[in-house]
């Protein structure tokens, strides 16, 4: 199994250097945008053999068709292309199916003339969900990649793999990249607690090799800036930069929403060698994006599903930006 795993690092290491040493070319830019956007269940209309994704099939309880398929692939596209006035760079994705998914986001939606190439997990995950980082190839050359497993503790079920990239920007900077999405506190909060922190910890060792990197953690985390999973990555030195983040537009107070509360449970977090060069930090709450919280008052994330009821929306939770100078 190390062997293996070892091939795959070096293989793909090789894959992408001979891939992108070619057409690495530079760009005068004022500065780079990231996007962090958890996307709601964005899941094809096919089984995944050994997956539990039978509710987003046709006839499931979901009655996930593929008209509401590209609606939703378009409508993740109309979202990322409205988070800055120029192309965002790097955008990292949650709660993304598989590649068939990735290819039509990329190929075929709003996005397909935007040039993203896209890097994703492949994850044990019971229900067939991974992280992605799609990519301006023309802003960021990845050099080498890895999925950094999460072992399983007792009652706890597979989770998502940590993407890991290793990459060059345009000023000739490398980059390290972890895209997280952290176990549910589905069954608690406080019984589900070591499972986040499990996650957490795979990170925590990998950073122990990168001390005085430019370095980037970026996801859902399923927790808030002052949990106890966070912390530890403050401890290592690690800055939650979103900390602070509110609505551009003034409307949102988090990124998700829940029983009439703003929360923040999506974070981006950079090293002290990248602190310098964060220029802002902001939620993308574009009207659009947006609907009446009739329970409580304000506003709410426009979600795909309000339970099982199928609203035409974008997702539960909003986009994260952070521009880089």
């Amino acid at each position: 199994m190390k062997n293996d795993k070892q091939m795959r690092w070096h293989g793909a290491c090789l894959l992408c250097l001979s891939f992108f040493v070619c057409f690495l070319f530079v760009l005068p830019v004022e500065g780079q945008v990231l996007v962090e956007l958890n996307c709601e269940n964005l899941f094809d209309c096919q089984h995944d053999e050994g997956k539990d994704d039978a509710e987003f099939m046709p006839d499931g309880s979901r009655r996930w068709t593929r008209t509401r398929y590209w609606r939703k692939m378009n409508a993740i596209g109309q979202e990322i292309l409205s988070c800055s006035d120029e192309l965002p760079d790097l955008v990292a994705l949650i709660e993304i199916e598989n590649d068939t998914v990735l290819r039509d986001l990329t190929r075929r939606s709003l996005l397909r003339n935007a040039g993203y190439q896209y890097l994703m997990t492949n994850s044990p995950d019971v229900r067939g969900l991974d992280v992605a980082l799609l990519y301006q190839p023309v802003c960021f050359r990845p050099i080498c990649y890895d999925y950094l497993e999460v072992p399983p503790m007792k009652n706890m079920r597979p989770t998502r793999d940590i993407l890991y990239v290793e990459g060059e920007n345009v000023r000739g900077d490398t980059l390290h990249l972890f895209v997280v999405h952290a176990p549910s506190r589905y069954n608690g909060e406080l019984e589900t607690r070591p499972f986040r922190q499990q996650a957490m910890n795979v990170i925590l060792a990998a950073l122990d090799s990168l001390v005085g990197k430019n370095i980037i953690v970026v996801g859902d985390f399923n927790d808030y800036a002052d949990s106890p999973s966070l912390l530890s990555l403050s401890a290592k030195g690690m800055d939650i930069v979103s900390r602070k983040a509110k609505g551009f537009n003034g409307h949102a107070k988090g990124t998700y929403r829940y029983q009439g509360e703003w929360r923040s449970i999506d974070h981006v977090l950079v090293s002290p060698a990248l602190l310098p060069r964060v220029d802002s930090v902001y939620i993308n709450d574009t009207p659009f994006l947006l609907e009446a919280e009739t329970t409580y008052g304000g506003w709410k994330p426009r979600r795909t599903f309000q339970g099982f009821r199928y609203q035409r929306g974008f997702s539960d939770h909003l986009p994260l930006v952070v521009r880089f100078r």
